[in-house]
């Protein structure tokens, strides 16, 4: 046999970095620690959400049930481990590894892989920054009935978002959507709390009630920014207790009263010019 015939190349391209960057932090250890590690498995929880960041960061959109393929031509033993091969990754697997991360709380996992790579990384966290974004979907997603249903019998429990139309950021405003409230520190843009809520949910109503979880969920000192939004009546009594830096709406009658009233020679040019550095 020719020894041409036994070579095999395998990709790595930049999944390796990402891999190494997924080790270093301990992302594996900590799902297999929440979700536990079953003997039987060819292939543990942790793995599986490591394989889901390797493939997301891949640059590759296909169905679940073509999840394994992406692997076919990787050098999946360097990426994942010794003796796991692509079909272990199908989307049964993967579909109940997804199940238990939802039924554990995936804000809970987040939080403490955010925790972790702050104290590897060592981020300044003196300011944090809110906001939100919408993603358009496809599909008829009838939740909006299941919604009015429920709100006329009164059933209050823990339920999925509603798919629904809503302000639409990425201007498709034909589409349902739903809607990300992402906080994040200065330094490094590191995300450190997630947060996903009804297509048609509006800022105003919401980053207040985000400001107080995140803050019950992370212990430590850090001034929130955020847009105009965070400033009604209600947030502002829900964060008094937090430090945060906003900008008041120009909606607001005393706040045009008050920029109109500025004279020009009354704004500094080299303060300005102080600020902006």
């Amino acid at each position: 046999m020719s020894y041409l015939e036994e070579i095999q190349v395998k990709n790595l391209d930049h999944l390796g970095i990402v891999a190494g960057l997924i080790d270093e932090i301990g992302i594996v250890k900590i799902i297999n620690n929440k979700l536990g590690i079953d003997v039987r498995e060819k292939i543990s929880a942790g793995t599986v959400v490591k394989s889901i960041l390797i493939n997301g960061l891949g640059f590759v959109s296909r169905p679940l049930y073509l999840f394994s393929q992406f692997f076919q031509d990787k050098a999946i033993e360097k990426l994942l481990g010794e003796r796991i091969k692509p079909d272990y990754l199908n989307d049964d697997k993967i579909g109940r590894v997804m199940d238990e991360l939802y039924k554990y709380g995936l804000n809970d996992i987040f939080i403490e892989v955010v925790l972790e790579v702050i104290k590897k990384i060592k981020i300044d966290l003196k300011y944090s920054h809110l906001d939100s974004t919408s993603f358009h979907l496809d599909g008829e997603y009838k939740r909006e009935e299941d919604k009015e249903k429920q709100e006329e019998e009164k059933i209050i429990k823990e339920r999925p978002i509603f798919i629904k139309k809503g302000y639409s950021r990425d201007h498709r405003p034909d589409l349902k959507q739903c809607v990300l409230d992402l906080i994040t520190s200065q330094d490094g843009d590191i995300p450190l709390f997630v947060r996903v809520g009804d297509g048609n949910e509006s800022d105003k109503a919401v980053f207040g009630k985000v400001l107080v979880e995140f803050k019950k969920q992370i212990k430590f000192d850090s001034i929130m920014i955020c847009d105009s939004a965070l400033y009604g009546q209600e947030n502002l009594q829900l964060i008094q207790h937090l430090k945060w830096i906003t900008r008041v709406p120009m909606t607001i009658k005393k706040a045009k009263e008050l920029v109109q009233n500025i004279e020009v020679e009354d704004v500094n040019d080299d303060d300005n010019e102080k600020e902006v550095t």
